[in-house]
């Protein structure tokens, strides 16, 4: 089911690595050390959107980088 929140995500398993662009930003998030098993329960989850506010944001440091 697509997001209302989340435009895209990849996670990189070497170095624990889960980017996220959302809807609202054209900014990347990119959030450090997230197990793969928390990625993989988040593209399991019907709404991606509130997975990621209960489980990852807030939860893991994270950086931003913008576009150009």
């Amino acid at each position: 089911m697509p997001s209302h929140l989340i435009k895209r995500t990849d996670y990189d398993p070497e170095t624990r690595t889960l980017s996220v662009w959302l809807v609202t930003s054209e900014n990347r998030y990119d959030y450090d050390d997230v197990p793969p098993e928390t990625y993989a329960a988040f593209r399991r989850a019907f709404s991606k959107g509130r997975f990621f506010n209960r489980h990852i944001r807030d939860r893991f440091r994270f950086r931003v980088s913008r576009p150009g």
